[in-house]
């Protein structure tokens, strides 16, 4: 697989820009997301290009220099950081971010930059993640209460190790998060939200 630094000259859609001067090269992508400014309100937005220090948006909500920005990409997840600049039509976000999370993005920036010249699938379109106080009780129409415990969450579901047997569409409630079972798999079942969590809620730290 080629390295992100050797990918492409000249051509989109996999160019880095050649006068890009900052500390990380930037690959161009159009990934689809939301964000979230100090305003709290959420907006759409698609990425011009990006790197694992930062990412330049089209939206029309720009926000102010140094704004805080929750962000949310699709095949990349959430992203905290501040806005350092508006060019033309949205605004270009600094990734606040440990080194470990930016080596995770450069990851991902690969592969997406790779994925289709390779003929690869896209898989989960998500990020997800393990919150850190797994115990949920699980809810049913009935009224009966199931303990459970979270396997994986994403912000639109959540699979959950339980050994009762939930009929597929039954509407539960994980936590205090209402959605509805969509898949069984082996020694639990997967739950989709009726409303996705905000970008702002989504990390380790998440109360169902």
């Amino acid at each position: 697989m080629k390295e992100l630094s050797h990918i492409g000259m000249a051509s989109p859609p996999l160019a880095i820009r050649a006068t890009d001067q900052r500390r990380h090269q930037r690959v161009r992508t159009t990934l689809l997301g939301r964000y979230m400014l100090a305003d709290r309100r959420e907006y759409p937005c698609q990425t011009v290009d990006m790197s694992p220090g930062g990412v330049r948006l089209t939206c029309a909500v720009v926000g102010e220099i140094g704004e805080r920005v929750i962000l949310y990409l699709d095949q990349i997840g959430r992203l905290e950081g501040v806005i350092a600049r508006h060019p033309p039509g949205g605004f270009a976000m600094r990734i606040n971010a440990t080194p470990r999370k930016r080596e995770k993005i450069a990851s991902q920036l690969m592969w997406i930059a790779n994925r289709e010249s390779l003929g690869l699938p896209e898989g989960r379109s998500q990020e997800r993640l393990v919150p850190t106080e797994p115990r949920v009780v699980l809810r049913l129409d009935s009224g009966q209460s199931i303990p459970a415990r979270i396997i994986d969450i994403s912000m639109s579901g959540v699979a959950v190790a339980t050994p009762s047997q939930v009929p597929i569409g039954a509407h539960v409630v994980v936590g205090s998060t209402p959605g509805r079972v969509v898949r069984y798999f082996e020694g639990g079942i997967g739950v989709q939200f009726l409303l996705p969590i905000s970008p702002d809620l989504f990390h380790e730290g998440i109360t169902l």
